[in-house]
Protein backbone atom coordinates (compact mmCIF):
# COMPACT_ATOMS: atom_id res chain seq x y z
CA UNK A 1 0.00 0.00 0.00
CA UNK A 2 1.41 3.00 -1.35
CA UNK A 3 1.86 6.13 1.14
CA UNK A 4 -0.71 8.71 0.17
CA UNK A 5 -1.82 12.59 1.66
CA UNK A 6 -4.47 14.61 -0.15
CA UNK A 7 -4.66 17.99 0.65
CA UNK A 8 -6.78 21.23 -0.60
CA UNK A 9 -5.10 23.24 -3.52
CA UNK A 10 -5.20 26.70 -1.59
CA UNK A 11 -6.08 27.20 2.31
CA UNK A 12 -6.61 30.93 3.64
CA UNK A 13 -7.73 31.84 7.07
CA UNK A 14 -8.08 35.55 8.78
CA UNK A 15 -10.31 38.26 10.07
CA UNK A 16 -12.72 39.37 8.08
CA UNK A 17 -11.57 37.35 5.22
CA UNK A 18 -14.96 37.57 3.31
CA UNK A 19 -14.32 40.95 2.59
CA UNK A 20 -11.24 39.61 0.25
CA UNK A 21 -13.41 36.81 -1.17
CA UNK A 22 -14.38 37.82 -4.72
CA UNK A 23 -10.42 38.32 -5.32
CA UNK A 24 -9.51 35.17 -4.16
CA UNK A 25 -12.64 33.10 -5.78
CA UNK A 26 -11.77 35.18 -9.13
CA UNK A 27 -8.50 32.89 -9.22
CA UNK A 28 -10.83 29.67 -9.20
CA UNK A 29 -14.27 31.06 -11.34
CA UNK A 30 -16.03 33.51 -13.15
CA UNK A 31 -19.11 32.66 -12.73
CA UNK A 32 -19.72 30.85 -9.32
CA UNK A 33 -22.76 29.91 -7.39
CA UNK A 34 -23.43 30.13 -3.99
CA UNK A 35 -25.01 27.38 -1.96
CA UNK A 36 -26.13 28.69 1.90
CA UNK A 37 -29.44 28.95 3.56
CA UNK A 38 -31.46 31.64 4.01
CA UNK A 39 -29.89 32.27 7.85
CA UNK A 40 -26.48 32.48 6.79
CA UNK A 41 -27.57 34.91 3.92
CA UNK A 42 -29.27 37.07 5.92
CA UNK A 43 -25.98 37.58 7.98
CA UNK A 44 -23.17 37.67 6.06
CA UNK A 45 -24.76 37.96 2.45
CA UNK A 46 -24.48 41.58 2.13
CA UNK A 47 -20.75 41.86 2.96
CA UNK A 48 -19.99 38.66 0.77
CA UNK A 49 -21.66 39.36 -2.39
CA UNK A 50 -20.48 42.64 -2.25
CA UNK A 51 -17.07 41.48 -2.41
CA UNK A 52 -17.87 39.35 -5.35
CA UNK A 53 -19.40 42.31 -7.21
CA UNK A 54 -16.25 44.28 -6.66
CA UNK A 55 -14.51 41.27 -8.51
CA UNK A 56 -16.52 41.71 -11.63
CA UNK A 57 -17.94 38.20 -10.94
CA UNK A 58 -21.04 36.86 -12.51
CA UNK A 59 -23.15 35.46 -9.34
CA UNK A 60 -26.28 33.38 -8.48
CA UNK A 61 -27.47 31.81 -5.70
CA UNK A 62 -29.40 28.57 -4.41
CA UNK A 63 -31.02 28.16 -1.49
CA UNK A 64 -29.66 24.76 0.99
CA UNK A 65 -32.47 22.82 2.05
CA UNK A 66 -31.19 21.84 5.09
CA UNK A 67 -29.42 18.72 4.97
CA UNK A 68 -26.51 16.84 3.02
CA UNK A 69 -29.01 14.29 1.17
CA UNK A 70 -28.60 12.83 -2.49
CA UNK A 71 -31.40 14.30 -3.74
CA UNK A 72 -30.34 17.80 -2.72
CA UNK A 73 -27.01 17.60 -3.93
CA UNK A 74 -28.74 16.43 -7.38
CA UNK A 75 -30.89 19.18 -7.29
CA UNK A 76 -27.48 21.90 -6.67
CA UNK A 77 -25.60 20.16 -9.81
CA UNK A 78 -28.55 20.65 -11.66
CA UNK A 79 -28.99 24.41 -10.83
CA UNK A 80 -25.58 24.95 -11.47
CA UNK A 81 -26.00 23.11 -15.13
CA UNK A 82 -28.85 25.40 -15.78
CA UNK A 83 -26.98 28.62 -14.89
CA UNK A 84 -23.72 27.87 -16.31
CA UNK A 85 -21.45 28.27 -13.26
CA UNK A 86 -17.53 27.43 -13.30
CA UNK A 87 -17.86 26.79 -9.25
CA UNK A 88 -19.66 26.28 -6.69
CA UNK A 89 -19.57 27.76 -3.41
CA UNK A 90 -20.52 26.54 -0.55
CA UNK A 91 -20.75 29.11 2.65
CA UNK A 92 -22.32 27.33 5.69
CA UNK A 93 -21.59 24.24 7.75
CA UNK A 94 -20.59 21.26 7.25
CA UNK A 95 -23.54 19.78 5.50
CA UNK A 96 -24.21 22.86 3.03
CA UNK A 97 -20.15 22.65 2.44
CA UNK A 98 -20.59 18.57 1.81
CA UNK A 99 -23.70 19.26 -0.38
CA UNK A 100 -21.88 21.86 -2.40
CA UNK A 101 -18.76 19.11 -3.15
CA UNK A 102 -21.02 16.93 -4.28
CA UNK A 103 -22.81 19.07 -6.72
CA UNK A 104 -19.55 19.96 -7.83
CA UNK A 105 -18.39 16.23 -8.47
CA UNK A 106 -21.47 15.78 -10.45
CA UNK A 107 -21.39 18.78 -12.72
CA UNK A 108 -17.21 18.32 -12.81
CA UNK A 109 -17.08 22.26 -11.51
CA UNK A 110 -14.23 23.66 -9.25
CA UNK A 111 -15.61 24.09 -5.47
CA UNK A 112 -15.00 26.75 -2.77
CA UNK A 113 -15.28 25.53 0.63
CA UNK A 114 -16.28 29.00 2.77
CA UNK A 115 -17.09 27.33 6.67
CA UNK A 116 -18.84 29.65 8.47
CA UNK A 117 -18.62 27.28 11.47
CA UNK A 118 -15.40 25.52 13.13
CA UNK A 119 -17.75 23.01 14.10
CA UNK A 120 -16.14 19.78 11.88
CA UNK A 121 -13.01 19.12 9.82
CA UNK A 122 -15.43 19.15 6.38
CA UNK A 123 -14.26 22.40 4.72
CA UNK A 124 -10.69 21.17 3.47
CA UNK A 125 -12.11 17.48 2.96
CA UNK A 126 -12.63 15.61 -0.44
CA UNK A 127 -16.01 13.64 1.08
CA UNK A 128 -19.23 14.30 1.58
CA UNK A 129 -21.45 12.51 4.85
CA UNK A 130 -24.81 11.18 3.29
CA UNK A 131 -27.75 11.67 5.34
CA UNK A 132 -31.29 10.66 4.64
CA UNK A 133 -34.48 12.59 4.50
CA UNK A 134 -35.08 11.67 8.33
CA UNK A 135 -31.95 12.82 9.37
CA UNK A 136 -29.89 9.43 9.59
CA UNK A 137 -26.29 9.19 8.73
CA UNK A 138 -26.02 6.74 5.19
CA UNK A 139 -22.06 7.40 5.25
CA UNK A 140 -19.76 9.01 3.52
CA UNK A 141 -18.51 9.22 -0.14
CA UNK A 142 -14.97 10.53 -1.44
CA UNK A 143 -14.92 12.30 -4.74
CA UNK A 144 -11.45 12.00 -5.53
CA UNK A 145 -10.57 15.76 -4.99
CA UNK A 146 -10.32 18.24 -2.19
CA UNK A 147 -11.45 21.82 -2.59
CA UNK A 148 -9.70 24.15 -5.07
CA UNK A 149 -10.31 27.05 -2.11
CA UNK A 150 -10.78 27.57 1.50
CA UNK A 151 -11.59 30.41 2.80
CA UNK A 152 -12.30 30.63 6.75
CA UNK A 153 -13.13 34.14 8.33
CA UNK A 154 -11.79 34.31 11.84
CA UNK A 155 -14.69 36.58 12.90
CA UNK A 156 -17.47 34.83 11.38
CA UNK A 157 -16.05 31.45 13.37
CA UNK A 158 -15.89 33.68 16.79
CA UNK A 159 -19.25 35.23 16.42
CA UNK A 160 -20.81 31.90 15.52
CA UNK A 161 -22.83 29.95 18.63
CA UNK A 162 -19.85 28.68 20.86
CA UNK A 163 -21.12 25.29 21.16
CA UNK A 164 -20.39 25.03 16.91
CA UNK A 165 -16.61 25.66 18.25
CA UNK A 166 -16.58 23.52 21.38
CA UNK A 167 -18.30 20.59 18.85
CA UNK A 168 -14.97 21.09 16.32
CA UNK A 169 -13.02 20.58 19.10
CA UNK A 170 -14.46 17.09 19.85
CA UNK A 171 -14.03 16.24 15.88
CA UNK A 172 -10.79 17.33 16.15
CA UNK A 173 -9.57 16.01 19.10
CA UNK A 174 -10.20 12.62 17.39
CA UNK A 175 -8.09 13.05 14.82
CA UNK A 176 -5.03 11.82 16.88
CA UNK A 177 -6.15 9.52 18.76
CA UNK A 178 -7.71 8.05 15.83
CA UNK A 179 -4.64 7.91 13.81
CA UNK A 180 -2.59 6.15 16.38
CA UNK A 181 -4.88 3.48 15.95
CA UNK A 182 -4.72 3.28 12.13
CA UNK A 183 -1.17 3.54 11.85
CA UNK A 184 -0.99 0.62 14.87
CA UNK A 185 -1.99 -1.87 12.11
CA UNK A 186 -0.39 -0.33 9.39
CA UNK A 187 -4.68 -0.03 8.05
CA UNK A 188 -5.60 2.18 5.10
CA UNK A 189 -6.52 6.31 5.60
CA UNK A 190 -9.02 7.54 4.20
CA UNK A 191 -6.76 8.81 0.66
CA UNK A 192 -6.25 5.37 -0.54
CA UNK A 193 -3.07 4.51 0.63
CA UNK A 194 -0.76 4.42 4.45
CA UNK A 195 -0.32 8.03 6.42
CA UNK A 196 2.52 9.62 5.61
CA UNK A 197 5.09 11.16 8.32
CA UNK A 198 3.46 14.77 7.58
CA UNK A 199 0.02 13.44 7.96
CA UNK A 200 0.56 12.26 11.69
CA UNK A 201 2.34 14.99 12.54
CA UNK A 202 -0.03 17.51 11.60
CA UNK A 203 -2.61 14.98 13.26
CA UNK A 204 -0.42 15.15 16.61
CA UNK A 205 0.10 18.67 16.33
CA UNK A 206 -3.80 19.63 16.03
CA UNK A 207 -3.81 17.74 19.64
CA UNK A 208 -1.40 19.51 21.08
CA UNK A 209 -2.83 22.38 20.01
CA UNK A 210 -6.30 22.09 21.33
CA UNK A 211 -5.18 20.77 24.33
CA UNK A 212 -3.07 23.48 25.40
CA UNK A 213 -4.84 26.37 24.08
CA UNK A 214 -8.48 24.92 23.55
CA UNK A 215 -9.45 26.25 26.79
CA UNK A 216 -8.74 29.79 26.40
CA UNK A 217 -10.31 30.16 23.02
CA UNK A 218 -13.94 28.66 24.64
CA UNK A 219 -13.00 31.80 26.80
CA UNK A 220 -12.48 34.28 23.87
CA UNK A 221 -15.29 33.03 21.69
CA UNK A 222 -17.62 32.96 24.30
CA UNK A 223 -16.93 37.04 24.00
CA UNK A 224 -16.74 36.42 20.21
CA UNK A 225 -13.46 37.54 20.29
CA UNK A 226 -10.19 36.53 17.11
CA UNK A 227 -7.72 36.14 19.72
CA UNK A 228 -4.21 34.06 18.89
CA UNK A 229 -5.60 30.69 20.81
CA UNK A 230 -9.12 31.71 18.74
CA UNK A 231 -6.63 31.38 15.49
CA UNK A 232 -4.84 28.25 16.35
CA UNK A 233 -8.21 26.44 17.42
CA UNK A 234 -9.71 27.34 14.07
CA UNK A 235 -7.12 25.86 12.51
CA UNK A 236 -6.57 22.53 14.55
CA UNK A 237 -10.20 22.14 13.97
CA UNK A 238 -10.35 22.65 10.52
CA UNK A 239 -7.01 22.64 8.57
CA UNK A 240 -5.03 20.35 10.98
CA UNK A 241 -7.89 17.70 11.54
CA UNK A 242 -9.10 17.60 8.08
CA UNK A 243 -5.64 16.68 6.99
CA UNK A 244 -5.25 14.66 9.54
CA UNK A 245 -8.32 12.67 9.52
CA UNK A 246 -8.25 12.48 5.53
CA UNK A 247 -4.80 11.21 5.46
CA UNK A 248 -4.34 9.22 8.30
CA UNK A 249 -7.78 7.38 9.11
CA UNK A 250 -10.66 7.18 11.40
CA UNK A 251 -11.44 4.59 13.89
CA UNK A 252 -14.12 3.39 16.76
CA UNK A 253 -14.81 7.10 17.54
CA UNK A 254 -15.89 8.34 14.04
CA UNK A 255 -17.89 5.07 13.90
CA UNK A 256 -19.68 4.97 16.85
CA UNK A 257 -20.44 8.95 16.14
CA UNK A 258 -21.67 7.75 12.79
CA UNK A 259 -24.42 5.25 14.51
CA UNK A 260 -26.02 7.85 16.90
CA UNK A 261 -27.76 9.92 15.01
CA UNK A 262 -30.45 6.30 14.19
CA UNK A 263 -31.62 7.33 17.81
CA UNK A 264 -34.18 9.79 17.94
CA UNK A 265 -33.13 11.19 20.96
CA UNK A 266 -29.00 12.36 19.36
CA UNK A 267 -30.85 14.43 16.03
CA UNK A 268 -29.89 17.83 18.54
CA UNK A 269 -26.64 16.84 18.21
CA UNK A 270 -23.68 18.28 16.61
CA UNK A 271 -21.23 15.58 14.69
CA UNK A 272 -18.53 16.60 16.80
CA UNK A 273 -20.14 16.15 20.03
CA UNK A 274 -21.51 12.83 18.99
CA UNK A 275 -17.53 12.63 18.15
CA UNK A 276 -16.83 13.37 21.79
CA UNK A 277 -18.84 10.66 23.23
CA UNK A 278 -17.24 8.09 21.03
CA UNK A 279 -13.75 9.19 21.54
CA UNK A 280 -14.45 8.20 25.46
CA UNK A 281 -16.16 5.06 23.88
CA UNK A 282 -13.06 4.02 22.03
CA UNK A 283 -10.87 4.57 25.23
CA UNK A 284 -12.81 2.21 27.08
CA UNK A 285 -12.01 -0.25 24.33
CA UNK A 286 -8.39 0.18 23.85
CA UNK A 287 -6.40 -1.89 26.22
CA UNK A 288 -3.35 -0.08 25.05
CA UNK A 289 -4.60 3.60 26.13
CA UNK A 290 -2.93 5.24 29.22
CA UNK A 291 -5.09 5.60 32.01
CA UNK A 292 -3.74 8.68 33.05
CA UNK A 293 -3.83 9.99 29.50
CA UNK A 294 -7.71 8.68 29.21
CA UNK A 295 -8.38 11.38 32.27
CA UNK A 296 -6.71 14.03 30.84
CA UNK A 297 -8.39 14.18 27.84
CA UNK A 298 -11.89 13.79 29.38
CA UNK A 299 -10.83 16.46 31.77
CA UNK A 300 -10.29 18.27 29.47
CA UNK A 301 -13.66 17.65 27.22
CA UNK A 302 -15.87 18.48 30.26
CA UNK A 303 -13.86 21.73 31.00
CA UNK A 304 -14.62 22.82 27.18
CA UNK A 305 -17.94 21.71 27.70
CA UNK A 306 -17.94 18.57 25.39
CA UNK A 307 -20.51 15.50 26.44
CA UNK A 308 -19.05 12.93 27.98
CA UNK A 309 -21.94 10.62 28.91
CA UNK A 310 -25.52 9.08 27.92
CA UNK A 311 -27.14 12.51 29.97
CA UNK A 312 -25.65 14.73 28.18
CA UNK A 313 -26.44 13.21 24.34
CA UNK A 314 -30.08 12.59 25.09
CA UNK A 315 -29.80 8.91 26.19
CA UNK A 316 -30.11 8.37 29.98
CA UNK A 317 -31.39 5.32 31.12
CA UNK A 318 -30.46 3.99 27.68
CA UNK A 319 -31.14 0.43 27.97
CA UNK A 320 -28.01 -2.51 26.78
CA UNK A 321 -30.82 -3.61 23.82
CA UNK A 322 -31.01 -0.48 22.34
CA UNK A 323 -27.06 0.03 22.50
CA UNK A 324 -26.87 -3.49 20.56
CA UNK A 325 -27.58 -2.02 17.32
CA UNK A 326 -24.94 0.19 17.85
CA UNK A 327 -22.66 -2.80 18.84
CA UNK A 328 -24.04 -4.81 15.40
CA UNK A 329 -22.82 -2.13 13.06
CA UNK A 330 -19.87 -1.27 14.47
CA UNK A 331 -18.54 -5.15 14.53
CA UNK A 332 -20.12 -6.07 11.11
CA UNK A 333 -18.35 -5.64 7.49
CA UNK A 334 -16.89 -2.70 6.16
CA UNK A 335 -16.75 -0.83 9.87
CA UNK A 336 -13.91 1.81 10.96
CA UNK A 337 -13.45 -0.71 13.83
CA UNK A 338 -11.73 -3.30 11.58
CA UNK A 339 -8.96 -0.55 11.95
CA UNK A 340 -7.94 -1.62 15.77
CA UNK A 341 -5.23 -4.40 15.93
CA UNK A 342 -7.94 -6.88 17.58
CA UNK A 343 -11.19 -8.36 16.64
CA UNK A 344 -14.10 -5.78 17.62
CA UNK A 345 -17.37 -7.79 18.62
CA UNK A 346 -20.75 -6.14 19.62
CA UNK A 347 -20.95 -6.98 22.63
CA UNK A 348 -17.35 -5.17 23.15
CA UNK A 349 -18.65 -1.89 21.49
CA UNK A 350 -21.88 -2.11 23.61
CA UNK A 351 -19.35 -2.71 27.08
CA UNK A 352 -17.56 0.09 26.06
CA UNK A 353 -19.71 2.65 25.66
CA UNK A 354 -21.66 1.89 29.30
CA UNK A 355 -17.95 2.31 30.29
CA UNK A 356 -17.60 5.58 28.91
CA UNK A 357 -20.62 7.24 30.57
CA UNK A 358 -19.78 5.31 33.60
CA UNK A 359 -16.03 7.44 33.48
CA UNK A 360 -17.85 10.48 31.98
CA UNK A 361 -19.80 10.53 35.16
CA UNK A 362 -17.13 10.30 37.38
CA UNK A 363 -14.81 12.50 35.75
CA UNK A 364 -17.24 15.16 36.57
CA UNK A 365 -18.23 14.53 40.02
CA UNK A 366 -14.32 14.77 40.44
CA UNK A 367 -13.72 18.17 38.46
CA UNK A 368 -16.83 19.88 40.51
CA UNK A 369 -15.64 18.51 43.90
CA UNK A 370 -11.85 20.04 43.19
Amino acid sequence: MNLTFIAPRKYVQGRNLLSEAGALIKLVGKKPIVLWDARVKSILGERFLASLKEAALEISDVDFRGDSTKAEAARVAQIARDRGADVIVGLGGGKTLDTAKAAAAATGLKMVSCPTVASTDSPTSSYTVWYDEKGACLGFESWGVNPDLVLVDSQVIAEAPVRSFVAGMGDALSTWVEAEVVQSTCGPNLAGGRSTLVAMAIARLGYDTLMEYGIEARRSVERKLVTHAVEKVIEANILMSGLGFESCGVATAHMIANCLPGFPECHGLMHGEEVAFGIISQFCLDETMPTEEMYRIVDFMIAVGLPVTFAEIGLAGVARERLKTVGDTCAGPGSLCSNHPFKVTSEMIVDAMIAADALGQERKKRMAAA
